[in-house]
């Protein structure tokens, strides 16, 4: 059976003329495949189960349906509502950066429609998001937790949705959500479009597919001979030393080509020592990860974006949905803990037609999982050749120069200090301060007082006591004290010093651990 000619625009597709022109100013005019088999099925309110790697355009694919399927405040059946401001539509992700990016393309295509997309997550403060829903929304985007947070509070009523999408639903399965999106789907209604998109398919997001969706249609954008991995990137894996690893990434850094590059890690402490690596080594570089705060992590990607940074280090989580144009090498400082995890990471390049690079480290206790991820994703890696940095092969493979060094003469951006490295900072500047202070009071001297017979003498050497001792005045110390010898038969006060047996020193004993006992 041959397949129908691709429509070339989304005009053909059956896009309403204010969503295509949108798109048209956005530099959007050819669908990609998982659009044009989409929208079509989608527009006719038909559940679907989107299969599709990451980086096809699969955010459109729904996004124009649900923006064509709402009734926005501009048209007459608007206030024919059963609740006007209420929701319409809904769409459900596992991470706050998945979420903006998903806020950003929606809201993009609904500029002629005068769509109104509120986005909705945790890690922020609640004013604006409550302000929002009680003006009107049409669209929210949001995580799950936050999501179920307000909708519990009242404040977020999905009563009135019409089309619901689950993206990335894989990822919210390892990230123990589907309990919270169980919930979340029981406060909509059961008359409902339902759309679940997903670049793998386990044995639970199949199950949730059977429970919530009704006869949905299966739509996969690329043949069954197609790998996971994305066609136009090109691949490297090298096995690596640890202690190596920050000369090889500082030598891919300086390769030709080299544009926005993504480094991952396994663990935020990782993700935040490689960060500071680079940054010493002078490149211009920034991390996300779950110690940073909301803020700081938006900070750092607008960097990213805005090309100011041109390295990212990140954690797996938080760089979950991270759609930035001009990534062109994708590096994985450490082995991926299975396929999916190698799928979603190198995804971050080679998106939408174009080309990358993606390269991954190989420990020597990392072997055995790659073979898994290499036999379950058919790459030609099973044995990763020994890379260091010094090898002509990577040089030559990654069009480096032959003279690269492992540092570069540049400008250190400002490095992401997290929430406890700041504590500790403020911390260890205040006993600095403290120290600093203790050392400029300075003790006067004192001087020891010489006894003999209970009676004081000279500091200078002379055994004779002083005329001030014999009366009881107490010798100021220092060279202008000068005793005056006196003659004659001594005083009573003298006799009685005399007299006094000598005053042993008592001496305190320290405790051994047998007294303790």
């Amino acid at each position: 059976m041959e397949m129908e000619p691709v429509p070339q625009t989304f005009t053909d597709l059956g896009v309403l003329p204010p969503i295509v022109d949108a798109l048209a100013e956005a530099g959007i005019v050819h669908p990609f495949p998982i659009q044009s088999m989409a929208i079509p099925i989608a527009l006719t309110g038909t559940d679907m189960i989107g299969q599709a790697r990451t980086g096809t355009g699969k955010t459109l694919a729904f996004g124009v349906t649900l923006l064509q399927r709402i009734v926005v405040p501009s048209e007459r059946d608007y206030a024919q509502l059963a609740k006007p401001g209420a929701p319409q539509s809904l769409v459900v992700t596992p991470t706050r950066e998945l979420a903006s990016q998903v806020s950003k393309d929606i809201a993009g295509a609904a500029t002629k429609r005068k769509a109104r997309v509120l986005t909705i997550y945790g890690g922020v403060g609640y004013d604006a998001q409550l302000d929002a829903l009680r003006a009107g929304v049409d669209v929210v985007v949001g995580t799950p937790g936050r999501l179920l947070d307000l909708a519990d509070r009242g404040s977020l009523d999905l009563g009135h949705i019409k089309v619901l999408v689950l993206d990335e639903a894989d990822e919210m399965l390892d990230l123990g959500f589907l309990p919270d999106v169980e919930r979340i789907l029981a406060k909509t209604p059961e008359l409902r479009q339902t759309m679940l998109f997903s670049a793998t398919m386990p044995a639970a997001i199949v199950s949730l597919a059977r429970r919530h969706l009704r006869h949905p249609v299966n739509i996969r954008a690329e043949s069954g001979d197609d790998t996971m991995t994305v066609p136009a990137t090109a691949q490297f894996v090298y096995q690596a030393h640890d202690l190596d690893k920050p000369e090889v990434v500082a030598r891919i850094l300086q390769a030709e080509n080299r544009n926005r590059v993504m480094i991952f890690c396994r663990t935020k402490r990782s993700a935040q020592r490689v960060s500071d690596d680079l940054a010493e080594r002078g490149f211009a570089v920034t991390s996300i990860h779950g110690d940073l705060s909301q803020i700081i992590r938006e900070k750092a990607l607008g960097k990213f974006r805005g090309n100011s940074i041109n390295v990212l280090v990140a954690t797996d989580v938080a760089a979950r949905g991270i759609d930035v144009e001009g990534v062109t090498h994708v590096i994985n400082y450490e082995c991926p803990d299975d396929e999916k995890t190698y799928v979603h990471r190198i995804g971050r390049t080679g998106r939408a037609g174009a080309s990358g690079v993606a390269i991954t480290f190989v420990d020597w206790a990392d072997r055995t999982r790659w073979k898994v991820i290499n036999n379950a994703l058919g790459l030609p890696f099973e044995e990763p050749e020994e890379t260091y940095s010094t090898s002509p092969h990577l040089y030559h493979e990654q069009g480096i120069e032959p003279g690269a060094k492992g540092r570069i003469n540049a400008p250190q951006p400002e490095v992401s200090v997290t929430r406890t490295q700041q504590s500790r900072r403020t911390e260890n500047g205040h006993r600095s301060e403290q120290k600093s202070r203790s050392e400029t009071r300075q003790r006067t001297p004192r001087t020891r007082r010489r006894l003999k017979n209970g009676v004081a003498v000279d500091p200078r050497g002379s055994d004779t006591p002083s005329a001030n001792d014999l009366a009881g005045v107490p010798t100021s110390p220092g060279p202008a004290s000068s005793p005056q010898h006196l003659g004659g038969e001594p005083t009573t006060q003298q006799a009685a010093a005399q007299d006094r047996p000598r005053r042993r020193r008592r001496r305190t004993r320290v405790p051994t651990s047998q007294d303790r006992q």
